[in-house]
């Protein structure tokens, strides 16, 4: 069965949606999509994905610029190499 899109109005904290907004634009995906998704897991008893305290401690240990300056370095040194 197709299912129909319908609107929905929300009234959400200021910043919330700043941040949400902001979270989408980094994944590349609408903000629609994140809540709809929310909801059917919700919804649907799937439990959240739990992050291990593990994974919590190491958040924010790499630095994403550099990482993505490691790369672009990297596929030039590749370049370079199999260039010749």
């Amino acid at each position: 069965m197709e299912s129909i899109d319908t609107k929905l109005t929300l009234k959400l904290a200021e910043p919330v949606i700043a941040r949400a907004k902001q979270y989408a634009y980094k994944e590349r995906v609408s903000l629609s999509f994140i809540i709809e998704t929310y909801l059917d897991r919700l919804t649907a008893g799937i439990e959240p994905d739990e992050v291990s305290p593990l994974v919590k401690s190491l958040s924010g240990v790499v630095n994403a610029e550099q990482l993505e300056a490691d790369k672009v370095s990297y596929k030039k040194h590749l370049k370079r190499k199999y260039s010749k």
